[in-house]
């Protein structure tokens, strides 16, 4: 694994996502790493992700959300995280949230463990999804509430990356409102991390621990396809 700066830089480490899978998948092995320095890492996730799936009858919103909750369990306990917390919203509906309550609820979280480094996503929401977006919305009110001192690292996609997996990135719709991901230069990176051997596996392990969200994609990309695109993580520092 190499990594543009030291992960121990980043000190405690708090995610804020939307849903379970999401931290796994753009910080997976960023994680695990720090786990293993005997650096403190938390999660949030603001929903169980009860609405993802493209077979409601199999998978009601009731059954989901605890399956969901218990792979993102699983997925934990592979990457050494053992403070991961709920706050209970519905999928999908963040953006109809009172934006101050859910701001206020992600400050008592950082005030709890304050932390070094914040990790979550930034305005486009990496995919465009409204409860990405409207997440990377209350870390930034939560931060300023808050006058925090902790940096914050937005989700990105390296322009390796980006021209790497474009055409498949085309053919598999994985923009959800139709915009381009962000891009970013590796001159450009704050964090950057490559996954390869055991740390990829373990990524790979967590990641098939939420089966309900990554068995779909491993099929539809191939295993080894899938593996070189989950292998990089990329952040860059919050703009403004």
């Amino acid at each position: 694994m190499h990594d543009i700066h030291s992960i121990d830089e980043l000190g405690t480490i708090l995610g804020v996502w939307a849903h379970p899978d999401d931290e796994t998948y753009l910080s997976g092995g960023l994680m695990a790493a720090a786990t293993d320095n005997g650096q403190r890492v938390a999660v949030v996730s603001a929903t169980a992700g009860e609405q993802g799936t493209d077979d409601p009858v199999t998978w009601p919103s009731e059954r989901l959300a605890p399956v969901r909750r218990w792979e993102a369990v699983a997925a934990m306990r592979v990457l050494g995280v053992d403070d991961h917390r709920w706050l209970g919203l519905g999928d999908g509906t963040l953006a109809d949230q009172d934006p101050r309550d859910a701001a206020e609820q992600i400050a008592k979280v950082i005030v709890d463990v304050d932390p070094d480094t914040i990790v979550t996503f930034g305005p486009d929401g990496i995919t465009g999804h409204p409860d990405h977006r409207t997440v990377s919305a209350w870390v930034d009110e939560a931060h300023r509430m808050l006058a925090s001192q902790a940096r914050v690292l937005h989700a990105t996609e390296s322009e390796a990356h980006a021209e790497r997996f474009a055409e498949l990135h085309e053919r598999l719709g994985m923009s959800m409102d139709g915009s381009s991901p962000p891009v970013t230069a590796a001159s450009d990176l704050a964090v950057g991390v490559r996954l390869s051997g055991a740390a990829l596996d373990r990524k790979l392990v967590a990641l098939r621990a939420m089966a309900t969200q990554t068995a779909p994609t491993i099929a539809a990309f191939g295993p080894e396809t899938y593996a070189t695109w989950v292998a990089e993580e990329a952040f860059v520092e919050r703009r403004g």
